[in-house]
């Protein structure tokens, strides 16, 4: 028994010290991106503009914390927020429109055309809701122009430039492309199976397919495992 919660103990020891590591990892990864998305801003927008914009902070956060979300693809980066931002700079040059209902427009919108062009990135509604409240049409027609690709897409692309050399540095792959599941498939559940699966679940879960899949591979070996040493 004592040396069965040893064991244990050294596991979760273990666990720590990886999630440690991959936290700074994550957090060192968004200095370096969050950096050269501003320098970029700096030395590219116009005098005036806005160098960086708040929502890249958070895409910053899904590129290096979890790099493996459907979310987090550099798709999603720079045309979720590059889109949701042109949505939000249209709303905002509607004339007689209410701050309230201008900036809860704005962020309908954007889900709904990230939603419609599989861009989907949480970011997104922040950069539709900064355009809103940012108001760049105020700057004359360019600057609302302007505003969704300098510094929203600039910013956007130089963020996931960063991170797919980041991560490639450090060992890891991004974008994520989800590792292939052996080739004896789990006796219970095929691919299709856990598409069908996805598709019916009451509310939308932020996961490929392709690694539930692996995840339920490696659960049966490790079954089959325990079982064995019984």
């Amino acid at each position: 028994m004592h040396k069965k919660y040893i064991l244990l103990g050294g596991r979760n020891d273990l666990k720590t010290r990886m999630s440690q590591s991959q936290s700074l990892r994550a957090a060192t990864g968004s200095l370096i991106g969050i950096t050269l998305s501003c320098l970029a801003g700096i030395a590219l927008a116009p005098a005036g503009a806005a160098a960086i914009v708040a929502p890249i902070g958070a895409s910053a956060v899904l590129a290096f914390a979890v790099p493996s979300s459907p979310l987090a693809t550099p798709r999603a980066i720079i045309l979720g927020n590059t889109l949701s931002a042109a949505i939000g700079t249209l709303v905002s040059c509607l004339p007689g429109l209410p701050l309230a209902l201008a900036a809860g427009l704005a962020v309908m919108l954007a889900i709904a055309a990230m939603s419609a062009t599989r861009t989907l990135h949480p970011p997104g509604g922040a950069a539709a809701l900064t355009a809103v409240l940012a108001h760049p049409a105020a700057h004359g027609l360019a600057g609302a122009l302007l505003f969704p690709f300098l510094p929203v897409a600039l910013n956007s692309i130089i963020l996931t430039v960063a991170a797919i050399a980041f991560h490639r540095a450090t060992g890891h792959v991004y974008p994520h492309v989800p590792v292939p599941a052996p080739t004896t498939p789990t006796p219970h559940f095929t691919h299709t199976d856990i598409q069908t699966a996805l598709d019916r679940m009451p509310d939308p879960l932020d996961v490929v397919p392709g690694d539930i899949e692996q995840l339920l591979v490696l659960a049966e070996e490790a079954a089959a495992a325990r079982r064995s040493r019984r």
